[in-house]
């Protein structure tokens, strides 16, 4: 059994949060088709025929502090997120913080066939819904045969 101690000079706790975060200075991000490196926000991605569509989870933050931006095929959200524990009324030793805090960025490829002007995000209950329309011209349809 690993011992994790509570205080602040547990060396494997500090270890482990050391090795995630050189390990996120390497991965590669995501594509549509990828598995996922993990990271915040964390993200689910699904495709219909008509759409792609992205859920970021990211609970406790201001809509005005996120980032939405699509260009040339790549999607990237990012913002910041404040530490709860440092404001001036919390005069609490802070012994475990397991919540991220500071900038956060997540790049996704989206698929050739989406249409720029048709994207529409929604932050609701901690929940970022990004939604990218396909093109027209690359919706499945039925031919009629005569």
């Amino acid at each position: 059994m690993l011992y994790r101690s509570m205080f602040p000079r547990d060396i494997f706790s500090e270890m482990d949060r050391l090795q995630r975060e050189v390990q996120q200075i390497f991965d590669i991000e995501p594509s549509i088709r990828g598995i996922g490196r993990g990271g915040f926000p964390a993200l689910n991605i699904g495709t219909t025929p008509q759409s792609v569509e992205m859920l970021a989870f990211m609970p406790g933050l201001d809509p005005a502090s996120i980032e939405v931006n699509l260009e040339r095929g790549v999607l990237t959200v990012a913002g910041e997120r404040t530490d709860s524990l440092s404001s001036e009324e919390q005069k609490a030793t802070v012994h475990i913080n397991e919540r991220f805090a500071g900038r956060f960025k997540r790049v996704v490829s989206l698929p050739d066939d989406i249409d720029p002007d048709g994207v529409s995000a929604r932050y609701v209950d901690g929940v970022l819904r990004i939604s990218v329309k396909r093109r027209e011209a690359a919706q499945p349809r039925r031919i009629s045969v005569h």
